[in-house]
């Protein structure tokens, strides 16, 4: 085997194997954190996202799986379009952009998820809810899309497309009222090591290539409290009937790809040769810790109000030793994000769905040399309808279609761009902000 390469290509091509043919973009968000699953976290900006009887739950609350004991089987699309701008207001250098435009790409995720009682595979009369939920970006086109870099001209944190999704686990009822769920989110290390002989013009020979990836499990974990039932027992007539509350931890999660490439120049670079080391992530969720109140007004009506603790200031250490970021020193904090949603049954088959949340930004640093990370705070808003199709052709139970719209607003913040590239620093003065749409639908079927 014999090829004409540059020597520092070398890391690059492994890194090239691991990921798709298509470029993605860098970012610190995922799908799930970011905009919702489905079309019901969608809709309602994830504040009843933890009060959500299908299986999209098993990623919020896996404990709420029980409020359906039906199994059911969902396929949905999620496809979110970004105006996300950076508006120069001069600097040292010129700016470096033709327009204000720095992100205006896609993201389009194509979800699965099943639910089903797995108490007939027992001996015990208990139900048993079972449930996976998995996403593939750019409709299965990129299973492992992935992508870090160093920016001039600056890029955004928490937007981009984010790699295979996995999450499975169950949720079963622990005591009367009180329901417990477990689930696990599945998502990947890559590692790559290549080794070669070159000569000065970058021919290599006797090249050896390995290429892995192994999975990584975060927990997520939670419980949700029906109030009637605890303090009344079975009584439907409870004063505090229609008061639910949960609370959930979900684990940090990031896809990291490593790359260790060592080349040998004969006559030159003897052996051990030259060493390339990459290792760095992307796609990256804090540890996030959530509580929740959904309280029945009537069978019809109900409000849920979430608060979640994000714990993004253990994200620094990882950057500090992220080798394409190390150098930008990001200082982030710890945010609280509050999301409130309301659900209407406007009619026996059909349900409106609306919610409103405000997120600060967790990005403190205006300068990260090189990176040039941009964030902004948002205010989230989104609607959503759901028809439920009683008797449809063939099949025995219920099919549900929904569908859900997002807006984010990110309000303007201004930036300082710094690069060892440039002749002065800071170079450029940047005012970040811009709207994001995300468009969300899914079928589901019930047995």
């Amino acid at each position: 085997m014999h090829r004409s390469m540059r020597p520092p290509a070398r890391g690059l091509l492994a890194a090239c194997l691991l990921a798709s043919t298509a470029p993605a973009l860098a970012a610190m968000g995922n799908t799930a954190s970011t905009f919702g699953l489905f079309p019901g976290d969608v809709a309602s900006a994830q504040a009843l996202s933890m009060f959500n009887p299908q299986a999209a739950a098993l990623y919020y609350n896996p404990s709420y799986l029980i409020r359906d004991p039906r199994g059911e089987l969902t396929v949905g699309v999620l496809h979110a379009e970004q105006q996300l701008r950076g508006e120069s207001q001069g600097g040292a250098a010129p700016p470096i952009r033709e327009n204000d435009i720095l992100d205006d790409s896609r993201s389009q995720q194509q979800l699965i998820a099943l639910k089903t009682d797995l108490s007939s595979i027992t001996r015990f009369d208990h139900p048993l809810y079972f449930a996976f939920i998995a996403g593939l970006e750019k409709y299965g086109k990129e299973m492992l899309a992935f992508n870090s870099t160093t920016s001039m001209e600056g890029q955004y944190f928490q937007y981009g497309r984010q790699p295979l999704f996995l999450n499975l686990g169950g949720g079963t009822e622990f005591l009367h009222g009180i329901s417990v769920g477990a689930s696990v989110h599945i998502s990947l290390r890559s590692e790559a090591e290549l080794i070669a002989s070159s000569n000065l013009a970058g021919d290599t020979q006797y090249e050896r290539l390995e290429v892995s990836a192994k999975p990584v499990l975060r927990p997520v974990l939670s419980t949700t409290q029906e109030w009637g039932k605890i303090v009344c027992g079975h009584n439907d007539d409870c004063f505090i009937g229609g008061l639910e509350t949960a609370f959930t931890f979900r684990g940090h999660t990031e896809a990291r790809t490593s790359v260790v490439s060592n080349i040998t120049i004969p006559g030159t670079v003897p052996d051990p040769g030259i060493l390339l080391l990459v290792d760095t992530l992307d796609s990256y969720q804090p540890d996030i810790y959530a509580a929740g109140v959904l309280y029945h007004f009537t069978d019809n009506f109900r409000v849920g109000i979430t608060v979640e603790r994000q714990n993004w200031s253990d994200l620094e250490s990882k950057l500090r030793k992220d080798t394409v970021k190390d150098q930008a020193d990001v200082r982030l904090k710890d945010i609280t994000v509050p999301r409130v949603g309301f659900e209407w049954a406007v009619r026996d088959n059909v349900i409106l769905t609306a919610g409103a949340a405000y997120q600060e930004s967790p990005l403190e640093s205006i300068r990260t040399k090189d990176v040039n990370y941009l964030d902004s705070d948002k205010f989230i808003v989104g609607v959503g309808t759901s028809l439920l199709i009683q008797n449809p052709p063939i099949l025995a139970y219920p099919v549900r279609l929904d569908f859900g719209y997002q807006f984010q607003k990110l309000e303007d913040r201004d930036f300082e761009l710094t690069s060892d590239r440039a002749p002065a620093n800071p170079y450029e003065t940047l005012t970040a902000g811009g709207e994001v749409h995300v468009f969300s639908g899914s079928l589901t079927l019930k047995f």
